[in-house]
């Protein structure tokens, strides 16, 4: 034995002192490694739209009614089993709903609450039989962890212990806890129905409630995210890249949610206001149109907040001027259009043709210096970078997303991003020069999440502003992984009537993601192996309306977008898909639109979403198969070396 490896057996056995301390170990992890594989469940494209992403976790994609059949069958009726999944979704309001029932109708609430802590006592052994019972305890809420570990593990068939099991039921009632027990059981259930949550990007934009969605995510027991195009951009602002903050202004400000940064993130808007106001005196409605829910929206703010998206739309295509010159590399000059401009002829040049414009109300630019912002601009500029860069909540949310978060992820033999990787016409990788450096596939998403992180945490002021510009460039480049188009038609889709212009052509990879050596290509490139890995992808709509499948490449590479914003939903035809992965293989989604959590458990309608694919494992998964798996079997590695250390003399036990 090598002297290094003797050193480093001598640090274990600080750990493991002696031969039965260390067999103890060995034999906890082999065993853990023929427990089941976790679930895992995949979500993306969710764009804030709260209630939607709430029900699918709440029912874990079917994962929890599955489990009830399984449970009970036709030893419990179809009601019954209905009510009980509603209570394990939603017990905050079914609870109370129940029992004003049920004391209403017959009074025999106690009767009620033993049955019901008995059925929860069964569902949450099924869904924690996956795991240790170290695993479990530490997943035992505080107020009851002894009592559901006495009912999870106790045996009430067995005569010595019939009485103390039912005693324990009956205290809780009693006492006066049993709805407190239940809804931590109904909590308890569905973190053991999942052991793992991946969100493959686009957490923000369009929706109006982001803010809760990312705290339930700060909540979740176990979860990564994948960056989305909108998740940067709202990065990038937070790192206070002054062209991210205009965008997700915008963008906030059309769709009718600049509350979500008044009132859930405190950003000062009255700067911006006031300066759209006294700037843009022209009705501005028809260009910068707001695009709402009528039901929430009061359309006495529809002038204000259009006059604002089209302040905050000129400050940000002068900003995205002044990027391009800094960057020639990145060949995106076609998106400096302020310079095109004539102002005698209201026309503006793209390419070879003039375009008629249909808003040519522009105070603020000066046609011989298109791209400088105005005093008055720069200061509204100044005073918004001040507010989200000191925004708690935001930065809270934002450190959690860099903290869980990547451009990519290799998990368990699939590959997850959510957009594409670049690619030529013929399918090889794209060449991107980054800073000097030309960059392709992996290399490529490593040296963009590089520099985005250096944009949010770096004290260098040089690699900040490089950072600070990388976040714009992967919201909107040419050849971002998370963008995917050759341009973003923000200034055409505002000002040019004529469609042609607003077309935004894809990278080839869409139009290549059904080869298959092109598929098995990419999986390769990111250490993968092309038989049995998948692309697990977002970012662009399945169109169920017009025949589109999710399922590519023959079942290689899954597009798990379908519209969980409701901006899509007319478009695609459904509410988006999810995806599980078992032990025994995967299951894809299709979710139909989510009225909303009253009218589901009032009616107790269980939304019933459409299985798309399954696709089976030739053998049940163990944790032995998964990642976690790989690094315990290094332990035993180890451990079995540091044994036959103690075992020939090598080091003395303690």
């Amino acid at each position: 034995m090598e002297t290094k490896d003797l050193d480093y057996l001598k640090l274990l056995s600080k750990q493991y002192p002696n031969i039965a301390a260390t067999a103890t170990e060995i034999v906890n992890l082999k065993a853990i490694l023929n427990l089941p594989k976790g679930t895992e469940h995949f979500i993306t494209d969710v764009h804030g739209e709260y209630e939607q992403f709430r029900n699918i976790m709440c029912n874990c994609s079917g994962a929890v009614q599955d489990k009830i059949e399984q449970e009970f069958g036709n030893s419990v009726g179809l009601p019954e089993k209905r009510t009980l999944a509603m209570l394990i979704y939603y017990p905050e309001v079914k609870l109370p709903q129940m029992e004003k029932k049920i004391r209403s109708e017959n009074g025999m609430i106690e009767d009620w609450y033993r049955v019901t802590i008995t059925r929860l006592t069964r569902m949450c052994k099924r869904t924690s039989s996956k795991y240790t019972r170290s695993k479990v305890r530490k997943s035992l809420p505080k107020d009851f962890s002894y009592i559901i570990d006495e009912l999870l593990n106790g045996h009430p068939e067995v005569e010595n212990q019939a009485d103390y099991y039912n005693e324990i039921i009956t205290a809780v009632i009693e006492t006066g806890r049993a709805s407190e027990l239940i809804t931590d059981m109904c909590h308890l259930v569905r973190r053991f129905a999942i052991d793992h949550l991946h969100v493959v990007g686009d957490i923000f934009d369009r929706g109006p409630y982001p803010h809760l969605v990312m705290d339930d995510l700060m909540a979740h027991h176990s979860v990564d995210i994948q960056w989305g195009n909108h998740d940067i951009l709202w990065m990038g602002a937070a790192a206070g890249s002054d062209v991210c903050i205009c965008n997700t202004l915008r963008i906030s400000a059309r769709y009718a949610n600049l509350d979500i940064l008044e009132e859930a993130y405190g950003i000062n808007l009255i700067p911006l206001v006031r300066f759209a106001f006294e700037t843009y005196q022209n009705p501005t409605e028809k260009i910068f149109t707001v695009t709402a829910n009528e039901d929430g929206y009061d359309r006495k703010y529809a002038d204000i907040d259009s006059k604002m998206q089209k302040a905050i739309s000129i400050i940000q295509f002068k900003l995205e001027g002044q990027i391009v010159d800094r960057h020639p590399e990145w060949e995106m000059d076609d998106r400096k259009l302020l310079d095109k401009i004539d102002f005698e002829k209201g026309t503006v040049r793209i390419g070879k043709t003039e375009y008629p414009m249909l808003d040519m109300d522009f105070p603020t630019i000066d046609p011989a210096n298109p791209y400088a912002l105005s005093e008055a601009e720069q200061e509204v500029i100044d005073h918004l970078r001040e507010s989200f860069t000191h925004s708690e909540r935001l930065q809270k949310h934002i450190g959690f997303i860099f903290r869980k978060g990547s451009l990519y992820k290799v998990y368990n033999g699939n590959l997850l991003y959510h957009g594409c990787v670049p690619l030529n016409e013929d399918g090889s990788f794209r060449e991107v020069e980054i800073y000097g450096q030309k960059y392709r596939g992996k290399a490529l998403y490593e040296v963009l999440e590089q520099q985005a992180r250096n944009g949010y945490y770096s004290n260098d002021p040089v690699e900040k502003a490089k950072g600070l510009d990388i976040f714009w460039y992967i919201w909107q480049g040419k050849n971002s992984p998370v963008y995917g188009k050759d341009k973003m038609a923000t200034f055409e889709r505002y000002f040019i009537e004529d469609k042609g212009p607003h077309r935004e052509p894809k990278n080839p990879y869409y139009s290549l993601y059904e080869n298959v050596e092109v598929i098995d290509r990419i999986l390769e490139e990111f250490g993968l192996s092309a038989d049995e890995a998948h692309v697990i992808n977002g970012h662009v709509p399945v169109i169920v309306k017009k025949g589109e499948s999710p399922v590519k490449c023959k079942g290689k590479l899954l597009v798990i977008d379908g519209g969980f914003s409701k901006a899509y939903q007319k478009q695609t035809g459904n509410a988006g898909y999810t995806l599980i992965y078992n032990s025994y293989g995967l299951i894809l989604a299709a979710h139909p639109p989510f009225e909303s959590m009253d009218k589901a458990v009032v009616d107790e309608t269980c939304v019933t979403s459409t299985i798309v694919m399954e696709q089976n494992m030739r053998r049940r998964q163990r944790v032995a198969d998964t990642d976690i798996g790989k690094g315990l079997q290094k332990d035993i590695d180890e451990l079995e070396q540091l044994l036959h250390a103690y075992r020939k003399g090598l080091i003395v036990e303690k």
